[in-house]
């Protein structure tokens, strides 16, 4: 049973949908079919019941994921055991938002904890760059909020998050429990500087040409809030100061945490950070 065979049944066992898990593999969904055949057929037994409702791990299934994972974590750690004799093993994670992120701060604990040979140096980056440097070849892997033009990259979601817009406490439209983005059609939103990715300019702006003040910092957009009145959009759950309200936008999109890196990159380091992100992001 190879390792590359082992990757295509965790894909598959992680996201319950062939067609899912063959985008996240960047493969078609036939080959990815044949693969988990011809592992059924090594193992002996079904590892998927497929229904109409979809599908579902059976408990042979279940064992095979916990020692799949298991082996090919050893498998990475071979490789950067190899990797780190070779010289100091280096990881530069790109960041942005919030630092006080609790999944950030288990992702922090739980690599250091399994890697405790590799440096990591962390790029904070502001709203102008999506990717975290990761385009300009700054980092080796970004934690960041899509949506962003992923031309050339792979993108794991982490975790979804409802949006919420940003008010001052004293403006009308903070005692509501809920907007529609067409309520605030005729609010000042903030922008990005010139050049910055339209996809995640759009996003951030309802999804429509706006005018408004330029920022780069999420406390730019917080005074453009607190003294223009200006619009601003943030994930909910995140605590602000007493002169701000949130409230949710029930017609906009969710805001998804998302690990990304350069498509092909086979550096173990990458990937096992990515399943460690996987799993910090979900409890």
């Amino acid at each position: 049973m190879e390792l590359r065979t082992l990757r295509y049944f965790v894909a598959v066992a992680e996201e319950l949908h062939f067609g899912r898990a063959a985008t996240r593999l960047h493969m078609s969904q036939p080959p990815l079919s044949r693969a988990i055949k011809q592992v059924e057929a090594e193992v002996g037994a079904l590892l998927f019941t497929r229904s109409s409702a979809g599908v579902t791990l059976t408990a042979v299934g279940t064992v095979l994921l916990d020692e799949a994972r298991a082996l090919l974590a050893h498998a990475d750690r071979v490789r950067e055991r190899v990797s780190a004799a070779a010289g100091v093993a280096t990881l530069t994670v790109g960041i942005l938002g919030d630092g006080t992120d609790p999944g950030l701060s288990r992702l922090a604990d739980a690599y250091r904890r399994s890697h405790p040979g590799v440096d990591i140096r962390i790029r904070d980056t502001d709203l102008t760059d999506p990717t975290c440097g990761l385009r300009a070849g700054t980092v080796d892997v970004a934690v960041t909020r899509a949506p962003f033009d992923e031309t050339a990259l792979t993108v794991r979601t982490l975790r979804t998050d409802p949006v919420g817009v940003v008010l001052r406490a004293d403006d009308p439209l903070a005692r509501r429990d809920g907007l529609r983005l067409a309520e605030l059609g005729d609010r000042r939103w903030f922008q990005f500087p010139r050049g910055t990715d339209p996809v995640w300019q759009s996003y951030w702006n309802g999804g429509r040409p706006r005018e408004g003040p330029v920022v780069r910092a999420v406390q730019e957009c917080l005074q453009a809030v607190l003294w223009n009145g200006t619009v601003g959009l943030a994930p909910l759950g995140h605590e602000l100061p007493a002169e701000f309200v949130v409230v949710p936008l029930d017609d906009m999109a969710p805001s998804r945490v998302v690990a990304v890196w350069n498509e092909g990159d086979a550096n173990p380091l990458v990937r096992s950070f990515v399943g460690i992100a996987t799993a910090a992001y979900r409890r």
